[in-house]
């Protein structure tokens, strides 16, 4: 399932795999990937895939968040026990990357 939503400009995707219809996490997904623009306005679109792996008890909860910018494309994976936590892993990762990104262009 798939839903594309434009909020504050930015077209943010979210998919789910293996996984009912949870609208909670995807709004939670949709405002963690809003922080994100804080951190560097000039983001054209963002992608989140929430997967749920079977085989794995411990980290069965897979996060993966694209990030679209100008000539560039910004990616964090992290698997955890809760959506939540993978979601809040990849945006600390996606912040710094951004960082540096946003260094490189001045």
């Amino acid at each position: 399932m798939t839903k594309v939503v434009a909020n504050d400009a930015v077209n943010v995707k979210v998919t789910l795999r293996h996984s009912s219809n949870h609208t909670d996490i995807e709004e939670y997904a949709r405002n963690a990937v809003r922080t994100l623009i804080r951190v560097y306005p000039g983001i054209i679109s963002c992608h989140v895939i929430l997967d749920h792996q079977k085989n794995d008890f411990e980290k069965n909860k897979l996060a993966e968040i694209t990030v679209h910018v100008p000539q560039n494309v910004l990616v964090a994976k992290e698997a955890g026990a809760v959506y939540e936590q993978t979601i809040d892993s990849c945006i600390e990762a996606l912040s710094r990357q951004l960082l540096k990104y946003k260094e490189k262009m001045q």
